[in-house]
């Protein structure tokens, strides 16, 4: 198995709260899910030959209670 790099992640309390209940439904930690949202987009990318999103500089508007 590859060696895991670590990274510094800073994220906004909101989208941190919307990927940990995420993390909690699909039963991964928060580390775990943000590494397969990665992963999910980075296959979709090789697979389109694209980006997922036009707007990757814009940060995401979260409409989250």
């Amino acid at each position: 198995m590859a060696e895991k790099k670590q990274v510094p992640l800073r994220l906004n309390a909101k989208l941190y709260d919307a990927i940990a209940a995420w993390a909690e439904d699909d039963f991964r930690s928060i580390n775990g899910q943000i590494e397969y949202l990665l992963t999910e987009c980075v296959k979709q990318r090789k697979k389109d030959g694209k980006y997922v999103s036009q707007n990757l500089d814009e940060p995401p508007e979260l409409d989250i209670k």
